[in-house]
């Protein structure tokens, strides 16, 4: 039984909607057991074209490059102009250590700090007996009544 996770249904909502598109291609790589790198490439594109926010547990990426005023005439267009966005869910405790280009490639460091073992000793109390608790005394037919007997000593 999972508990406290109403949100997933949420974010597996919002993970769907940006599988659909995959532009720009990426990759998803563990550099150690606590770091992970996401590289996306991003060709074409400068640095003041690309934006990159954390909103709640998303990292988002957006691409818009601007109008190409020098009035290139392109005879084939292979390398892709246009705008895009690309979020990813992130579990919860991931930190964001920094961003890079390189060669057209854009890269996302992210952190995983290792959670720490808690282990937490639950004592279990005496609890009142039923009668401290005021609990009806139940009749039950065929058995001996009980008297309680108070022995009062004159000394």
């Amino acid at each position: 039984m999972f508990l406290g996770f109403d949100h997933l249904e949420q974010m597996l909502e919002r993970a769907s909607k940006n599988a659909s598109d995959g532009y720009p291609p990426y990759n998803i790589e563990q550099v150690s057991p606590t770091t992970l790198r996401i590289t996306l490439a991003v060709a074409g594109f400068m640095m003041d074209d690309l934006h990159i926010t954390q909103e709640d547990n998303q990292l988002v990426i957006r691409g818009r490059q601007g109008d190409d005023g020098q009035g290139r005439v392109f005879l084939h267009r292979g390398i892709a102009a246009r705008q895009f966005q690309k979020a990813f869910v992130m579990a919860e405790g991931i930190e964001i250590g920094g961003a890079w280009m390189d060669n057209g490639l854009l890269h996302i460091e992210l952190h995983r700090p290792q959670p720490e073992v808690r282990v937490r000793k639950i004592e279990i109390a005496k609890g009142p007996s039923i009668l401290d608790r005021g609990a009806p005394v139940v009749d039950v037919p065929g058995m001996r009544k009980q008297h309680v007997v108070r022995v009062i000593d004159d000394e």
